[in-house]
């Protein structure tokens, strides 16, 4: 289709009259956008009226524009048409060869219009006529002066414009840049948490970011790949849960994926915690727990102390069998649990912590620990090893301990509760032990000889042992290194 520019005394063709083509563009006039905002919407209507103005024809209107007119490039000083926006621009509107002058009306020309107004008011009035055209005359010539005025004072108000469009341009660049801070502030990546301890602290249960980062360096390798979520993003999410109990629909949200995609990344997650720092749930060598014994162990026991034991329970659903709702129901509590035997060092460490086992394991006044179905006593078991256990002394029928049982019972019970201050610590940290677990949950994992809570509450030990001791106070002297 051939195109001709219809700027006066241009028109040029895009192809001569041969068929080759000249390699000259041609623009359509800008269009009025009125529903992109009201600055748009003034920008791209001046800039309508502008062109319209620049061409000059007197059939081209400004709400009637053939799509035929168009302007070519040879009147634009870069070969086109600048952006709608940025009005500084000389391209802003076609301004070369446009077949018209700029030459302003001469001082003759205006006498000559003065004089004939002056000798129309004179025919047929008196000398108060006379008068009159000289004040007629006198509003004419300032009328010309107004408008000299005018056209001088046109560069001011466009240099005022450029202004008003560069403090526009900077006030939005520096409303992005805020705008973008507060995006990565909120955005759950490292920025997140990155720089803020509290922060860390509240949301996963560690002590400082460089932890955080540790304990990911040691997984990442072995965590499944997501198209929406980072690896950062996975571990997160799982701490998260642990910690805060956050229901899956409300961290999906939080992390934009499905309900389906964060509970696989919570259990995918958790099985690598397990594989990968279950040991750092260990028994400790003898010589290491000598070597930095606390001294209220040592004005009781010596060195010989090598864990303190107690058990804590989860609450679960009730089971429909009636065989795994007997095991599993506690009196103690008065609903469904699951019990665990956790042993702590002496330093506060978590050194054990056995599998789960259904709430109606209970622990008698005769001996520490005895499993029902079992019938084991656990100091015959630790007296083959040549191991002693000490527990409070018991009334036995008596109506008070004698005066060495009771000094015993209270040495034992003031260090005892140590492991009950682990505990506290354990499911105040973690919020997710103190709901009440799904069944799915105490069903053995494929392959494994351990339930999907047991990994649960062995990760949540490994965190609090990667946490300052509630046992042992630290150095004041010590501080992060992050």
């Amino acid at each position: 289709m051939v195109r001709t520019c219809c700027v006066i005394g241009c028109n040029v063709r895009s192809y001569d009259r041969h068929g080759n083509k000249l390699g000259l563009s041609f623009y359509a006039f800008p269009t009025w956008k009125q529903f992109q905002g009201a600055q748009v919407s003034d920008v791209t209507k001046r800039r309508r009226r502008a062109w319209i103005a620049a061409v000059r024809r007197a059939d081209i209107k400004f709400c009637s524009i053939s799509r035929y007119h168009l302007v070519c490039s040879r009147h634009f000083h870069s070969g086109k048409p600048a952006y709608e926006m940025d009005q500084t621009n000389p391209d802003w509107v076609p301004t070369l060869h446009m077949g018209h002058s700029e030459i302003r009306t001469s001082h003759a020309d205006r006498h000559r219009r003065r004089t004939q107004r002056e000798q129309k008011k004179a025919l047929g009035q008196i000398c108060d006529g006379h008068v009159e055209a000289e004040v007629t005359g006198a509003d004419a010539e300032n009328a010309d002066l107004r408008e000299r005025q005018t056209e001088d004072q046109r560069p001011t108000i466009d240099c005022v414009r450029c202004v008003q469009s560069r403090a526009e341009i900077n006030r939005l660049l520096e409303e992005n840049r805020k705008l973008k801070s507060l995006l990565d502030k909120t955005e759950l990546n490292e920025n997140f948490l990155q720089g803020d301890t509290e922060k860390v602290k509240y949301y996963t249960g560690l002590t400082c970011f460089a932890i955080f980062m540790s304990v990911l360096d040691n997984v990442k390798a072995f965590l499944p790949a997501s198209k929406k979520l980072s690896h950062f993003q996975m571990l997160l999410l799982t701490l998260m849960r642990l910690r805060l109990d956050l229901p899956v629909q409300h961290l999906s949200y939080l992390f934009n994926v499905s309900h389906k995609t964060l509970s696989s990344v919570f259990a995918d997650t958790i099985d690598v915690l397990y594989a990968r720092l279950g040991i750092l749930v260990h028994w400790p060598e003898r010589h290491c727990l000598q070597a930095t014994m606390p001294p209220q162990f040592m004005e009781t026991f010596g060195n010989r102390v090598a864990i303190i034991v107690d058990c804590f329970e989860i609450r679960t659903e009730r089971p429909s069998n009636l065989k795994a709702r007997a095991q599993t129901y506690s009196h103690y509590k008065g609903t469904h649990t699951m019990k665990y035997l956790i042993g702590i060092t002496p330093q506060g460490a978590i050194s054990f912590i056995s599998k789960g086992w259904g709430g109606h394991v209970f622990l008698s006044s005769s001996d520490i620990y005895r499993y029902i179905e079992q019938g084991f006593d656990i100091r015959d078991a630790v007296g083959m090893m040549c191991a002693e256990v000490k527990i409070p002394a018991f009334t036995r029928g008596f109506c008070q301990l004698d005066a060495k049982d009771t000094e015993n019972t209270r040495a034992i019970a003031h260090l005892r509760i140590h492991v009950e201050r682990v505990i506290g610590s354990l499911r105040n940290k973690f919020k997710m032990l103190h709901t009440t677990m799904p069944i799915r949950s105490l069903l053995p994992c494929e392959g494994e000889d351990v339930t999907f809570l047991d990994k649960i509450v062995r990760v949540c030990c490994v965190l609090v042992n990667m946490c300052p001791s509630v046992v042992v106070k630290p150095d004041t002297h010590e501080t992060c290194s992050c």
